[in-house]
């Protein structure tokens, strides 16, 4: 499998820049600053697109603009138009059952209650890597599960996270350079 597209998952707007939920979108962008890629409004796709050269490939970066449980019809539209197979992508996002920090590559599965990669099994297709960033579980039990990924990580998390990025992005190069398989190998052994 080699990929040709990153999606990075997350929502719009300044009020949701430093959540948890966001933090596909604050990978794609770290990626397209280290590569030098200006992102474009594409509106026949909903999203935001920039072309990138990593590990000499030529690679497609994408940020729906469609709200996170809404991101499947714009990656959908995306990968119809350039006639591209949903193995030909990777899908960056949150993940509440990995300790914040912790990164993991799979392939395939379920949803695991995750509803912008509900969104794209339903419109885009099943077999594409993802890369789960961890955000940790709800600190609380009675507390809404929306609130959590919704939001702001605090400094020290921030500084936690800022920390892991070359790491992060060590990992995305590697997955471009040697598919999801490569990936999975150094990559889910890591601990934050």
């Amino acid at each position: 499998m080699s990929i040709a597209v990153i999606i990075g998952l997350g929502n719009p707007g300044a009020e949701y820049v430093r959540t948890r939920h966001n933090l596909g979108f604050w990978l794609v962008d770290a990626l397209a600053r280290e590569a030098g890629v200006q992102f474009r409004t594409e509106s026949r796709f909903q999203a935001e697109v920039g072309k990138a050269v990593i590990e000499d490939r030529q690679v497609w970066l994408v940020k729906p603009l469609t709200f996170m449980n809404d991101s499947g019809q714009s990656v959908g539209q995306f990968l119809h138009f350039h006639k591209l197979a949903s193995n030909a992508m990777a899908v960056v996002h949150d993940d509440i059952t990995l300790p914040l920090g912790r990164i993991k590559v799979t392939v395939r599965g379920s949803a695991g209650g995750h509803n912008g990669i509900a969104s794209l099994l339903a419109h885009a297709g099943t077999d594409f890597a993802r890369v789960k960033l961890g955000i940790g579980g709800k600190p609380h039990a009675e507390m809404n599960l929306a609130d959590h990924v919704l939001s702001r990580l605090t400094p020290d998390e921030e500084a936690a996270l800022t920390a892991r990025l070359p790491d992060f992005l060590k990992g995305l190069r590697l997955l471009v350079a040697e598919g999801p398989d490569a990936a999975m190998n150094v990559l889910n052994q890591t601990k934050p």
